[in-house]
């Protein structure tokens, strides 16, 4: 996902996402700060004309779980992307490290083994405060530039495809 904030991006440099299907799977732990990341994503998919029948979304109980969501909606239906939303808070223990390293893998792997666009759309913040802000709080949302960074990637796939017809 980018690093830059795409919050506020310039809508006429991204691809209409009319006709093209989602998946977005959300880590239930966190939820005030998931919830805030889906609705930041349907939001930006649907500003870039994707339609709601369009758009599967699976809950999974946390962000490790992320990529076997992402896998079954790959392996299950029809969609062109899945967008994976979590948020996974630093804490005491190694537990963050372990989590974090685990789910980006996962969501790489989950990408290359399907041939689609996997989108690593998870904060790993220090704290909630930090995670609240990237969730539609004062620095944006992280689910609006995971649903832009989606249909970029998609539309790349797709040019490729037509490049070589």
């Amino acid at each position: 996902m980018a690093t830059a904030n795409l919050s506020n991006y310039d809508k006429s440099k991204v691809p209409s996402a009319e006709a093209l299907k989602f998946g977005i799977v959300v880590a239930q732990w966190n939820e005030q700060v998931t919830e805030g990341l889906l609705k930041g994503c349907i939001q930006g998919l649907l500003e870039n004309g994707a339609s709601v029948e369009n758009i599967i979304t699976k809950h999974v109980p946390g962000s490790y779980e992320l990529t076997l969501g992402a896998q079954f909606l790959c392996e299950y239906t029809d969609v062109e992307s899945v967008i994976c939303l979590g948020s996974v808070i630093q804490g005491e223990t190694k537990h963050f490290d372990f989590v974090c390293e685990a789910v980006a893998q996962g969501i790489k792997d989950v990408s290359l083994k399907y041939n689609k666009p996997i989108i690593f759309g998870v904060l790993t913040d220090n704290n909630i405060e930090q995670a609240v802000a990237r969730s539609g709080g004062g620095k944006g949302n992280k689910g609006t530039e995971a649903a832009v960074t989606a249909i970029k990637m998609i539309a790349i796939q797709k040019n490729l495809i037509n490049s070589q017809e």
